[in-house]
């Protein structure tokens, strides 16, 4: 079920980190992200935090991954993907990277991509892939 922009607003006006706010204004601007706005502007234990071994299990060779959330540096990265985050650790940005991975923050692709064309969001309670 999608939020109402409405409701966005409202859980939105409760955050403080002006990153975190800047980007669900982005995504609530755009049709196609406000699955996106709705997942980010909820309660902070609805984040998801991924680990690059579960994002690994996930994808297939080539794939572009949304982690509405902070990706984590446990364990590796076999495929050259393109990981899309809300955050990064240093040491899951260092080894995406290192394997050849694209690392690329939620507002940037927003702004690149604003029909999330190719995304697929990575969720712990589903997995979403936009056409």
């Amino acid at each position: 079920m999608v939020k109402t922009k409405t409701k966005i607003s409202k859980q939105e006006k409760r955050k403080t980190n002006p990153s975190l706010v800047e980007t669900i204004r982005l995504a609530k601007k755009n049709e196609k992200w406000l699955d996106v706005a709705g997942l980010l502007s909820g309660p902070r234990r609805r984040k998801v935090n991924l680990n690059l071994s579960e994002i690994d299990k996930e994808v297939k060779e080539g794939d572009s991954v949304l982690i509405p959330g902070k990706v984590l540096s446990q364990g590796n990265v076999s495929k050259k993907i393109k990981v899309v985050g809300l955050g990064f650790s240093k040491n899951a940005k260092e080894k995406l990277l290192n394997s050849k991975c694209e690392v690329v923050y939620i507002k940037d692709e927003i702004k690149k991509n604003p029909s999330a064309k190719g995304l697929k969001i990575l969720n712990h309670l589903k997995v979403t892939r936009w056409k």
